[in-house]
């Protein structure tokens, strides 16, 4: 089939959908409404027009004059306000979810009750409210812990988190009081520790094919230092996986995604035919299993930009697929490459950036460079010039992340202007730094009890020692102070406790045990030689509860 494919949307996310798009036998034009005029965007298009892209109206006209087949929506505005209703209405196709089922990014509120409803799991606690009363008891109720979020979109403004943002709980009542006075409700959750990285899924409302998972850096400055932005840069790697994930980590992911999809085909108003668009979790690789930190309705920016890249198949065929209900996971190929991306922004972004910056790309291989927040201003001698947001993505692909770090790191040092960016997205120091904080957050505690030699204690030690078990024993505990199993404890530096037990009743000496192991935070308890019979409390204390 050949189409007329309209973009809404005008970023460096749209730009590399019009690449893609373009490589397509079946798409015979594109064209484009954006906010601001894109050059780079531009040269894909035999129309654009640059217009209110939240002004449903002005999208359905242009899509009708122009006689769209289908259209692509990239920011999540237009899907918040109705787009994809609106145009449906009038017979044209969209990728995109229709506002009902963009609430899982509109409405943080919508999105954890269905979590909590369904049983979906990765859901952290959480608490609604439309004014800040009760809420300085649920924030004491998550230890200092927690994160406070609108419950509707305010452009990357509406989340605080406690000890990044909020020093203390009056500080987040006070922050939630301006949020509630800009008409908003408020979700209070807990904080959730661990690497974080997205993933995105075609679905069509019942089938969903996942993309592989990538991780972005929020903070503007190196060392994830300063401000939360849209995303500086992002990364992505051959193997389809992460060097800090593990496979269950990436399967956890894709099972919370495939359960949300059918709790929305649960919910869905009737004959809707359930999602239908890219869906987009952000994770939290947590101390056991992953946690969704949030969802979004599209493809994210910049992480569009990675699994565009390695995308093989025909990307038309994909977006037809799910718009007609007919995805197949062989639809679906990709190259087993690595890929970086990395943003110029303009001095002072976010808080107080530059505006009107001129903007010189000619120096960078023009592959490898998308255009973003910029505006073309027409003239005698047209001006490319920026309009304060992430100005100029560039990304670079390799057969390894080092490969592609270094191509992009290159590339985006041309980038001419009052703008910077972050170098050290995806370098080998900082990937490490990743993977040596997400292992200390795996890092079991062991607690020992014993009391006779401690034979058994030695291949756990030697296994820890030889990189081969991530584990560390916190404290070996023993009821014969003369027992072997505590020399072996000092002999290795590790803490011990004698807590004598002779004549004592079971359930009082086991109650001191488990005080002793929880002083160390045990996770796990390790019963070696201990010639005792534990109580029944004993055993239900130290059951592991299921992430």
């Amino acid at each position: 089939t050949n189409m007329r494919i309209a973009i809404v949307g005008g970023g460096a996310r749209e730009v590399a959908l019009a690449r893609s798009l373009k490589k397509s036998s079946k798409c015979t034009a594109i064209i484009a409404i954006a906010t601001h005029k894109n050059p780079a965007l531009q040269e894909y298009c035999v129309s654009y027009s640059v217009g209110n892209t939240e002004d449903n109206t002005s999208v359905v006209n242009f899509c009708k004059n122009e006689k769209a087949d289908l259209v692509v929506v990239g920011p999540e505005a237009p899907l918040a306000n109705g787009v994809v209703d609106a145009l449906e209405a009038v017979g044209i196709k969209c990728f995109g979810p229709t506002k009902f089922f963009a609430q899982v990014e509109s409405s943080k509120q919508f999105a954890r009750e269905l979590m909590q409803k369904y049983k979906i799991p990765g859901c952290p606690k959480f608490k609604n409210f439309a004014t800040t009363e009760g809420m300085a008891e649920f924030i004491e109720s998550l230890n200092d812990d927690y994160v406070v979020k609108a419950d509707g979109l305010m452009a990357g403004k509406g989340v605080k988190i406690s000890g990044a943002h909020l020093a203390t709980p009056a500080d987040a009542i006070a922050f939630a009081q301006t949020l509630v006075d800009k008409g908003q409700r408020v979700v209070v959750e807990e904080k959730l520790e661990g690497e974080e990285f997205t993933l995105m899924s075609f679905c069509d409302g019942r089938t969903l094919v996942h993309l592989p998972p990538v991780q972005d850096y929020k903070r503007a400055y190196p060392d994830d230092k300063g401000p939360i932005t849209g995303g500086m840069g992002s990364y992505s790697c051959g193997n389809f996986l992460l060097p800090f994930l593990t496979p269950n980590d990436v399967e956890a992911a894709k099972g919370v995604q495939e359960r949300l999809a059918a709790a929305l085909l649960a919910e869905a108003p009737q004959g809707s035919g359930g999602f239908k668009g890219i869906l987009y979790g952000k994770y939290a690789c947590r101390r056991r299993g992953v946690a969704a930190l949030d969802f979004n309705a599209r493809f994210g920016d910049p992480e569009a930009l990675n699994v565009l890249a390695i995308l093989r198949s025909d990307l038309v065929t994909i977006l037809d697929a799910v718009v007609n209900g007919t995805l197949r996971r062989d639809m679906v190929e990709l190259k087993a490459v690595s890929t970086v991306v990395k943003f110029a922004a303009p001095y002072g972004y976010p808080d107080k950036p530059l505006v009107g910056q001129t903007v010189e790309v000619e120096h960078a291989k023009s592959s490898n460079v998308f255009l973003a927040s910029v505006n073309l201003v027409p003239g005698p001698e047209p001006q490319l010039l920026s309009t304060g947001s992430r100005t100029v993505a560039v990304i670079g692909v390799g057969p390894t992340l080092e490969i592609a770090e270094r191509e992009c790191e290159g590339e985006v040092r041309k980038v001419k202007g009052l703008f910077f960016h972050r170098a050290d997205i995806a370098t080998p120091p900082s990937v490490a730094a990743k993977v040596a904080r997400q292992t200390e957050l795996r890092r079991v505690r062991l607690g020992v009890v014993g009391s006779t030699r401690g034979s058994s204690l030695q291949p756990i030690l030697n296994a820890i020692q030889d990189g081969m078990l991530n584990a560390r024993v916190e404290v070996v505990v023993s009821n014969i102070e003369s027992a072997p199993i505590l020399e072996r404890a000092r002999v290795h530096g590790i803490p011990w406790v004698h807590i004598p037990g002779k004549g004592r009743v079971r359930e009082d000496f086991d109650r001191d045990v488990t005080n002793a192991l929880r002083a160390k935070k045990v996770d796990l308890v390790l019963l070696i030689g201990f010639m005792r019979i534990v109580s029944d409390q004993f055993c239900r204390d130290w059951t592991v509860a299921t992430p």
